[in-house]
Protein backbone atom coordinates (compact mmCIF):
# COMPACT_ATOMS: atom_id res chain seq x y z
CA UNK A 1 0.00 0.00 0.00
CA UNK A 2 1.72 3.55 -0.99
CA UNK A 3 1.66 5.81 1.73
CA UNK A 4 0.25 8.73 -1.40
CA UNK A 5 -1.70 7.21 -3.87
CA UNK A 6 -4.82 8.86 -6.27
CA UNK A 7 -7.82 7.23 -7.55
CA UNK A 8 -9.74 9.55 -10.00
CA UNK A 9 -9.83 13.00 -8.09
CA UNK A 10 -9.36 11.48 -4.39
CA UNK A 11 -6.33 11.66 -2.95
CA UNK A 12 -5.24 8.57 -0.37
CA UNK A 13 -3.24 8.91 2.38
CA UNK A 14 -2.32 6.46 5.13
CA UNK A 15 -3.07 8.41 8.23
CA UNK A 16 0.24 8.30 10.06
CA UNK A 17 -1.33 9.80 13.47
CA UNK A 18 -3.12 6.40 13.90
CA UNK A 19 -0.31 4.40 13.49
CA UNK A 20 0.38 1.45 15.00
CA UNK A 21 -2.65 1.13 16.50
CA UNK A 22 -4.73 1.14 13.30
CA UNK A 23 -3.90 1.42 9.88
CA UNK A 24 -6.79 4.14 7.99
CA UNK A 25 -6.19 5.59 4.81
CA UNK A 26 -7.80 9.50 4.38
CA UNK A 27 -9.43 10.96 1.59
CA UNK A 28 -9.08 14.25 -0.18
CA UNK A 29 -10.63 16.32 -2.90
CA UNK A 30 -9.53 19.59 -2.80
CA UNK A 31 -6.22 21.15 -1.84
CA UNK A 32 -7.09 23.18 1.10
CA UNK A 33 -8.03 20.04 3.44
CA UNK A 34 -4.78 18.40 1.81
CA UNK A 35 -2.67 21.64 3.18
CA UNK A 36 -4.18 21.16 6.60
CA UNK A 37 -3.44 17.24 6.33
CA UNK A 38 0.44 18.00 6.20
CA UNK A 39 0.23 21.02 8.66
CA UNK A 40 -1.47 17.99 10.52
CA UNK A 41 0.42 15.35 10.31
CA UNK A 42 -1.75 13.10 8.42
CA UNK A 43 1.02 12.46 6.09
CA UNK A 44 4.97 13.21 7.33
CA UNK A 45 8.29 13.00 5.64
CA UNK A 46 10.05 15.10 3.15
CA UNK A 47 9.20 12.93 -0.02
CA UNK A 48 5.57 11.92 0.81
CA UNK A 49 5.02 15.88 1.47
CA UNK A 50 6.84 16.80 -1.92
CA UNK A 51 4.55 14.12 -4.07
CA UNK A 52 1.39 14.90 -1.66
CA UNK A 53 2.02 18.80 -2.63
CA UNK A 54 2.22 17.63 -6.24
CA UNK A 55 -1.33 15.73 -6.18
CA UNK A 56 -2.81 18.74 -4.33
CA UNK A 57 -1.91 21.15 -7.63
CA UNK A 58 -3.90 18.54 -9.47
CA UNK A 59 -6.80 18.85 -7.35
CA UNK A 60 -6.51 22.25 -7.34
CA UNK A 61 -6.39 21.57 -11.40
CA UNK A 62 -9.75 19.38 -11.51
CA UNK A 63 -11.34 21.73 -8.99
CA UNK A 64 -11.65 25.17 -10.37
CA UNK A 65 -14.43 26.03 -13.01
CA UNK A 66 -11.48 28.22 -15.04
CA UNK A 67 -12.68 27.79 -18.52
CA UNK A 68 -9.48 29.76 -19.26
CA UNK A 69 -6.01 29.63 -19.37
CA UNK A 70 -5.03 32.69 -17.35
CA UNK A 71 -7.96 31.87 -14.99
CA UNK A 72 -7.03 28.46 -14.28
CA UNK A 73 -3.52 29.35 -14.09
CA UNK A 74 -4.68 32.07 -11.46
CA UNK A 75 -6.31 29.29 -9.42
CA UNK A 76 -3.49 27.52 -9.26
CA UNK A 77 -1.09 30.16 -8.28
CA UNK A 78 -3.67 30.81 -5.69
CA UNK A 79 -3.61 26.73 -4.48
CA UNK A 80 0.52 26.62 -4.68
CA UNK A 81 0.19 29.74 -1.93
CA UNK A 82 -1.52 27.82 0.01
CA UNK A 83 -0.15 24.51 0.02
CA UNK A 84 3.64 25.62 0.15
CA UNK A 85 2.41 27.59 3.72
CA UNK A 86 1.49 23.82 4.93
CA UNK A 87 4.94 23.24 6.69
CA UNK A 88 8.08 25.52 6.04
CA UNK A 89 11.40 22.84 6.46
CA UNK A 90 11.19 20.21 3.88
CA UNK A 91 12.24 21.44 0.90
CA UNK A 92 10.74 18.94 -1.40
CA UNK A 93 7.06 20.34 -0.90
CA UNK A 94 8.38 23.53 -2.64
CA UNK A 95 10.26 21.44 -5.20
CA UNK A 96 7.06 19.85 -5.88
CA UNK A 97 5.04 22.52 -6.22
CA UNK A 98 7.55 24.24 -8.56
CA UNK A 99 7.77 21.32 -11.08
CA UNK A 100 4.18 21.26 -11.12
CA UNK A 101 3.63 25.42 -12.11
CA UNK A 102 6.26 24.56 -14.77
CA UNK A 103 3.81 22.25 -16.06
CA UNK A 104 1.03 24.60 -15.67
CA UNK A 105 3.07 27.60 -17.07
CA UNK A 106 3.84 25.55 -20.34
CA UNK A 107 3.14 27.81 -23.47
CA UNK A 108 2.24 24.78 -25.81
CA UNK A 109 -0.76 23.78 -23.89
CA UNK A 110 -4.35 24.84 -25.97
CA UNK A 111 -7.21 24.12 -23.23
CA UNK A 112 -7.06 24.17 -19.37
CA UNK A 113 -8.25 20.39 -19.88
CA UNK A 114 -4.76 19.84 -21.62
CA UNK A 115 -3.41 21.54 -17.93
CA UNK A 116 -5.57 19.55 -16.02
CA UNK A 117 -4.70 16.19 -17.40
CA UNK A 118 -0.61 16.91 -17.80
CA UNK A 119 -0.73 18.17 -13.56
CA UNK A 120 -2.07 14.66 -13.16
CA UNK A 121 0.57 12.69 -15.14
CA UNK A 122 2.99 15.03 -13.46
CA UNK A 123 2.14 14.05 -9.76
CA UNK A 124 1.80 10.33 -10.89
CA UNK A 125 5.41 10.67 -12.23
CA UNK A 126 6.76 12.20 -9.31
CA UNK A 127 5.02 9.28 -7.40
CA UNK A 128 6.71 6.92 -9.22
CA UNK A 129 9.90 8.48 -9.52
CA UNK A 130 10.14 8.60 -5.56
CA UNK A 131 9.84 4.64 -5.73
CA UNK A 132 12.34 4.63 -7.75
CA UNK A 133 14.94 6.66 -6.48
CA UNK A 134 14.79 5.22 -2.65
CA UNK A 135 15.00 1.70 -4.37
CA UNK A 136 18.53 3.21 -5.88
CA UNK A 137 19.34 5.02 -2.62
CA UNK A 138 18.48 1.70 -0.88
CA UNK A 139 20.91 -0.15 -3.06
CA UNK A 140 23.69 2.16 -2.50
CA UNK A 141 23.51 2.60 0.80
CA UNK A 142 23.15 -1.26 1.39
CA UNK A 143 27.12 -0.81 0.53
CA UNK A 144 27.70 0.55 3.91
CA UNK A 145 26.06 -2.32 6.13
CA UNK A 146 27.85 -5.39 6.68
CA UNK A 147 26.33 -8.47 8.22
CA UNK A 148 25.77 -8.45 11.85
CA UNK A 149 25.84 -4.71 11.66
CA UNK A 150 24.17 -2.29 14.59
CA UNK A 151 22.18 0.32 13.16
CA UNK A 152 21.17 3.94 15.13
CA UNK A 153 17.88 4.91 13.22
CA UNK A 154 15.92 8.43 14.38
CA UNK A 155 12.72 9.35 13.58
CA UNK A 156 10.74 7.60 10.67
CA UNK A 157 12.33 7.40 7.45
CA UNK A 158 10.44 4.41 5.44
CA UNK A 159 7.55 3.86 3.20
CA UNK A 160 5.20 5.86 5.36
CA UNK A 161 7.54 8.76 4.88
CA UNK A 162 8.09 8.36 1.30
CA UNK A 163 5.39 7.26 -1.47
CA UNK A 164 6.70 3.56 -0.47
CA UNK A 165 9.79 1.96 0.49
CA UNK A 166 12.09 4.21 1.83
CA UNK A 167 15.02 6.36 2.55
CA UNK A 168 17.48 5.73 5.60
CA UNK A 169 15.03 2.68 6.01
CA UNK A 170 15.08 1.76 2.81
CA UNK A 171 18.41 1.32 2.68
CA UNK A 172 18.11 -1.03 5.95
CA UNK A 173 15.32 -2.60 4.08
CA UNK A 174 17.99 -3.14 1.12
CA UNK A 175 20.26 -4.58 3.33
CA UNK A 176 17.81 -7.03 5.04
CA UNK A 177 16.33 -8.13 1.48
CA UNK A 178 19.88 -8.93 0.81
CA UNK A 179 19.87 -11.56 3.38
CA UNK A 180 22.43 -9.51 5.12
CA UNK A 181 21.75 -10.02 9.25
CA UNK A 182 21.76 -6.74 11.25
CA UNK A 183 19.69 -5.37 13.76
CA UNK A 184 17.87 -1.28 13.97
CA UNK A 185 18.09 0.55 17.61
CA UNK A 186 15.22 3.02 16.76
CA UNK A 187 15.16 6.20 19.21
CA UNK A 188 11.40 6.60 19.86
CA UNK A 189 11.93 10.53 19.01
CA UNK A 190 10.01 12.49 20.82
CA UNK A 191 8.18 14.23 20.80
CA UNK A 192 5.66 12.75 18.47
CA UNK A 193 7.08 8.89 18.80
CA UNK A 194 7.47 8.69 14.99
CA UNK A 195 10.25 6.13 16.02
CA UNK A 196 8.47 4.11 18.39
CA UNK A 197 5.36 3.92 16.88
CA UNK A 198 6.01 4.32 12.58
CA UNK A 199 9.87 2.91 12.44
CA UNK A 200 9.02 0.10 14.60
CA UNK A 201 5.68 -0.80 13.20
CA UNK A 202 7.61 -0.81 9.84
CA UNK A 203 10.25 -3.10 10.89
CA UNK A 204 8.17 -5.17 12.17
CA UNK A 205 5.92 -5.95 9.39
CA UNK A 206 9.16 -6.09 7.47
CA UNK A 207 10.28 -8.85 9.90
CA UNK A 208 13.62 -6.84 10.71
CA UNK A 209 14.41 -6.85 14.28
CA UNK A 210 15.06 -3.72 16.27
CA UNK A 211 14.72 -2.59 19.70
CA UNK A 212 12.90 0.70 20.84
CA UNK A 213 15.28 3.41 22.55
CA UNK A 214 14.92 6.29 24.69
CA UNK A 215 16.17 9.39 22.58
CA UNK A 216 18.46 9.91 25.54
CA UNK A 217 19.96 6.31 25.45
CA UNK A 218 21.63 7.12 22.38
CA UNK A 219 25.20 8.51 23.66
CA UNK A 220 25.22 5.51 26.05
CA UNK A 221 24.74 2.86 23.53
CA UNK A 222 26.97 4.66 21.09
CA UNK A 223 30.03 4.88 23.90
CA UNK A 224 29.89 1.18 24.91
CA UNK A 225 30.42 -0.13 21.22
CA UNK A 226 26.92 -1.24 20.61
CA UNK A 227 26.03 0.91 17.72
CA UNK A 228 28.01 0.55 14.37
CA UNK A 229 26.89 3.39 12.10
CA UNK A 230 23.72 5.67 12.35
CA UNK A 231 21.22 6.41 9.55
CA UNK A 232 19.08 8.85 9.26
CA UNK A 233 17.01 10.69 6.74
CA UNK A 234 17.11 15.07 5.54
CA UNK A 235 14.06 17.12 5.17
CA UNK A 236 16.63 20.16 3.81
CA UNK A 237 20.24 19.67 2.72
CA UNK A 238 22.28 23.25 2.16
CA UNK A 239 24.60 23.72 -0.30
CA UNK A 240 27.20 23.43 1.95
CA UNK A 241 26.21 20.39 2.95
CA UNK A 242 24.41 20.96 6.67
CA UNK A 243 21.58 18.94 7.25
CA UNK A 244 17.94 19.66 8.91
CA UNK A 245 16.20 16.70 9.66
CA UNK A 246 14.25 15.89 12.88
CA UNK A 247 14.88 17.24 16.35
CA UNK A 248 17.82 15.18 17.99
CA UNK A 249 19.39 14.48 14.78
CA UNK A 250 21.90 17.12 15.54
CA UNK A 251 23.19 15.28 19.01
CA UNK A 252 22.78 12.19 17.49
CA UNK A 253 25.56 13.18 14.69
CA UNK A 254 28.05 15.15 17.97
CA UNK A 255 27.59 11.75 19.98
CA UNK A 256 28.91 9.67 16.49
CA UNK A 257 31.93 11.96 16.22
CA UNK A 258 32.53 11.41 19.82
CA UNK A 259 32.55 7.62 19.43
CA UNK A 260 33.83 7.41 16.21
CA UNK A 261 30.78 6.20 14.85
CA UNK A 262 30.04 6.46 11.25
CA UNK A 263 27.07 9.38 10.48
CA UNK A 264 24.79 9.03 7.25
CA UNK A 265 22.12 11.04 5.90
CA UNK A 266 20.08 9.46 2.99
CA UNK A 267 18.06 11.59 0.64
CA UNK A 268 16.99 12.10 -3.04
CA UNK A 269 18.61 14.60 -4.62
CA UNK A 270 15.47 16.88 -4.52
CA UNK A 271 16.40 17.44 -0.79
CA UNK A 272 19.50 19.51 -1.72
CA UNK A 273 18.87 22.93 -1.87
CA UNK A 274 21.36 24.36 -3.21
CA UNK A 275 20.00 28.08 -2.91
CA UNK A 276 20.94 27.93 0.58
CA UNK A 277 24.38 28.36 1.19
CA UNK A 278 24.35 26.90 4.46
CA UNK A 279 22.01 25.53 7.50
CA UNK A 280 21.38 28.54 8.94
CA UNK A 281 19.53 29.83 5.91
CA UNK A 282 16.95 26.79 6.82
CA UNK A 283 13.64 27.83 7.99
CA UNK A 284 13.08 25.68 11.05
CA UNK A 285 9.33 24.58 12.03
CA UNK A 286 7.88 25.48 15.62
CA UNK A 287 4.83 23.37 16.45
CA UNK A 288 2.70 23.45 18.98
CA UNK A 289 4.08 23.32 23.19
CA UNK A 290 1.35 20.82 23.54
CA UNK A 291 3.14 18.10 21.39
CA UNK A 292 5.84 18.49 24.34
CA UNK A 293 3.48 18.90 27.43
CA UNK A 294 1.28 16.01 26.56
CA UNK A 295 2.54 12.17 24.93
CA UNK A 296 -0.21 11.09 22.85
CA UNK A 297 -2.69 13.07 24.69
CA UNK A 298 -2.20 12.71 28.01
CA UNK A 299 -0.73 15.89 30.06
CA UNK A 300 2.69 15.09 31.39
CA UNK A 301 3.47 18.46 32.89
CA UNK A 302 2.10 20.70 35.68
CA UNK A 303 -1.15 22.95 34.49
CA UNK A 304 0.50 26.39 32.61
CA UNK A 305 3.95 25.17 32.53
CA UNK A 306 5.01 25.88 28.74
CA UNK A 307 7.52 24.39 26.39
CA UNK A 308 9.42 25.30 23.02
CA UNK A 309 9.34 22.50 20.18
CA UNK A 310 11.46 23.14 17.42
CA UNK A 311 10.10 20.25 15.26
CA UNK A 312 14.04 20.22 13.39
CA UNK A 313 17.56 20.96 13.78
CA UNK A 314 20.43 21.73 11.40
CA UNK A 315 23.46 18.74 11.35
CA UNK A 316 27.06 20.97 10.48
CA UNK A 317 28.45 18.99 7.30
CA UNK A 318 31.22 18.38 8.85
CA UNK A 319 29.66 16.04 11.31
CA UNK A 320 28.38 13.59 8.22
CA UNK A 321 30.32 10.59 7.00
CA UNK A 322 28.41 10.91 3.84
CA UNK A 323 25.31 11.72 1.95
CA UNK A 324 23.58 8.63 0.11
CA UNK A 325 21.91 10.01 -2.85
CA UNK A 326 19.89 7.88 -5.67
CA UNK A 327 23.30 8.59 -7.85
CA UNK A 328 25.33 7.41 -5.47
CA UNK A 329 27.43 8.16 -2.03
CA UNK A 330 28.82 11.76 -1.86
CA UNK A 331 31.83 12.06 0.65
CA UNK A 332 33.64 15.21 1.74
CA UNK A 333 34.23 17.79 0.71
CA UNK A 334 30.32 18.19 0.18
CA UNK A 335 29.65 21.70 -0.65
CA UNK A 336 31.87 20.37 -3.70
CA UNK A 337 30.77 16.93 -4.46
CA UNK A 338 26.84 17.64 -3.63
CA UNK A 339 26.92 19.98 -6.37
CA UNK A 340 28.76 17.34 -9.07
CA UNK A 341 25.76 14.96 -7.86
CA UNK A 342 23.03 17.49 -8.73
CA UNK A 343 24.68 17.93 -12.32
CA UNK A 344 24.40 14.77 -12.92
CA UNK A 345 26.56 12.27 -10.99
CA UNK A 346 29.72 11.78 -9.09
CA UNK A 347 33.14 11.31 -10.51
Amino acid sequence: MRAVDWDKGTVRLIDQRRLPWELVTAEYRDHESLAQAVSDMVVRGAPAIGVTAGYGMALAGLRSQANSLDTLRADLRQALDVLEHARPTAVNLAWALQRQWSVAADPTWKTPDDVRAALIREAHAMADEDIAINRRMGLHGAELISDGDVILHHCNTGALAAVDYGTALGVIRTAHEQGKRLHVLVDETRPRLQGARLTAWELKNLGIPFDIIADSAAGHLMRTGRVDLVLVGADRIAANGDVANKIGTYTIAVLARECGVPFYSVAPCSTIDLALSDGDQIPIEQRSAEEVLTVLGHPTAPEGATALNPAFDVTPSRYLTAVVTEVGLVYPPLARNLRRAMSGGIE
